[in-house]
């Protein structure tokens, strides 16, 4: 049976192909699947929490609860030291840690990806320049370097955000480059280039798609990483002070002696949020790397 079909209709029927297949071979990672539903789950509430609670309640001037009340049928996580729910602030900072997480992942990964692949397919001075540009990121601090920026500029969710992304592509950088240098090396890239293919399509049909797994892994550790920045940011007081956020729960906590006064109510529900969240992208990620790598093959169960 003969075929008419176009050369860009093949490649895309052969990319939904491999699609199903990662999926298939995914879906047999009992970690990861488990990681990805738990987020799911999380990302859905985050998105309704204005539908399904009452934003009212974290405002200090509306709330009914005294100061420090421990757990009880009215507030089943107890309150802060300002009489809101424990429970309902844990519920909106997942809101909070999701868009920055998300958000300063995204931003991270596009430079890293774009630093990444420049200076491995041009190669030259560009390539130095760039290496030497990454590599003083990479001696950087990043926790410092992202505590500055936010002190330096506005103290909002954008500043937070823009922090974490500018300060965590390097290792992004790095791994893309190095796949960049893998794909290049191939065959048919000599092809495209004797046949007068040009940078833009080399990058766009044979680069992006080599490295696109990759990065969809990487971006998956890259967000509980950026989740962690988050929190770290907020208990250090730099960051949106007028955000519902996991770690200004508990700096307020600490600067309010909730250890001392036992209230501990008050920091364990934000510190398992952190903990439970990162370790569900982090079993994502490892699980996409376990089906994208072909080096680690039958490794997972």
């Amino acid at each position: 049976m003969t075929t008419t079909e176009k050369p860009g209709t093949i490649a895309w029927r052969r990319r939904r192909a491999a699609v199903a297949k990662h999926w298939r071979e995914f879906a047999t990672n009992k970690a990861g699947l488990t990681g990805l539903i738990f987020l799911g789950v999380i990302t859905v509430l985050a998105i309704l929490a204005p539908v399904l609670t009452d934003e009212s309640g974290l405002d200090v001037t509306k709330v009914t609860g005294g100061p420090l009340e421990s757990p009880s049928g009215e507030f089943w996580l107890g309150t802060d030291i300002d009489g809101r729910s424990v429970l309902l602030m844990t519920y909106w900072g997942a809101r909070i840690s999701l868009l920055v997480g998300f958000s300063a992942a995204f931003l991270s990964v596009l430079i890293g990806t774009i630093i990444g692949i420049a200076a491995a397919h041009f190669g030259g001075w560009l390539s130095s320049l760039l290496l030497r540009f990454t590599d003083f990121f990479l001696v950087l601090p990043s926790l410092v370097l992202a505590v500055v920026l936010a002190a330096v500029l506005d103290r909002n969710t954008a500043t937070v955000i823009i922090a974490i992304g500018v300060t965590a592509w390097p290792s992004t950088a790095r791994l893309v480059r190095a796949q960049t240098l893998t794909i290049e090396s191939r065959p048919y890239i000599e092809r495209s280039k004797a046949l007068g293919g040009g940078h833009l399509h080399i990058v766009g049909k044979h680069v992006l798609p080599g490295v696109m797994p990759l990065v969809l892994a990487n971006t998956t550790l890259v967000v509980g990483n950026a989740v962690i920045a988050d929190a770290t940011l907020a208990f250090l007081g730099v960051g949106d002070p007028n955000a519902v956020s996991w770690g200004a729960m508990l700096q307020t906590a600490l600067n309010n002696g909730a250890i001392t006064r036992g209230a501990w109510w008050n920091l364990l529900p934000p510190g398992i949020a952190i903990v439970v969240i990162v370790l569900a992208f982090t079993l994502v990620g490892r699980a996409l790397e376990t089906v994208l790598n072909p080096r680690l093959k039958g490794q997972h169960s």
